[in-house]
């Protein structure tokens, strides 16, 4: 009887496993890389909007790349992903959620230990 309800578990896991396709960002992978895209596009929207001398979607770029460089993938991987889950909105509303859980989770810290909040998550 045990073995029969593990068996069925199992089988359970496996059938409720995302099968992304292999070019694809996995769902935790996709989810921190595009926090930190978001919060690069806030970091510019507020900083560089104030010094002329910049140019704002350049600027973005730049840091863009740095952040798939920090994660290891390319801007056409990252882009494809995104792509990907706007496409399916079953993929998307756990990503979207699991961020603004994460951003006021983040919030919540830095305002209880009294730590300055972030610009790039306070608009």
């Amino acid at each position: 009887m045990q073995k029969s309800i593990f068996f069925f578990i199992l089988i359970f896991l496996f059938s409720c496993k995302n099968n992304l396709p292999k070019d694809i960002l996995e769902g935790k992978k996709m989810e921190k890389v595009l926090w930190d895209v978001l919060k690069v596009d806030a970091y510019t929207k507020n900083y560089f909007l104030k010094d002329t001398t910049k140019n704002i979607v350049l600027e973005n770029a730049k840091m863009q790349l740095q952040v798939f460089a920090l994660h290891n993938i390319t801007k056409d991987q990252f882009y494809k992903s995104y792509q990907y889950y706007l496409a399916n909105s079953n993929l998307i509303k756990p990503l979207l959620d699991s961020i603004a859980n994460n951003a006021n989770k983040e919030k919540y810290i830095k305002y209880s230990t009294g730590q300055q909040a972030d610009p790039a998550m306070v608009e």
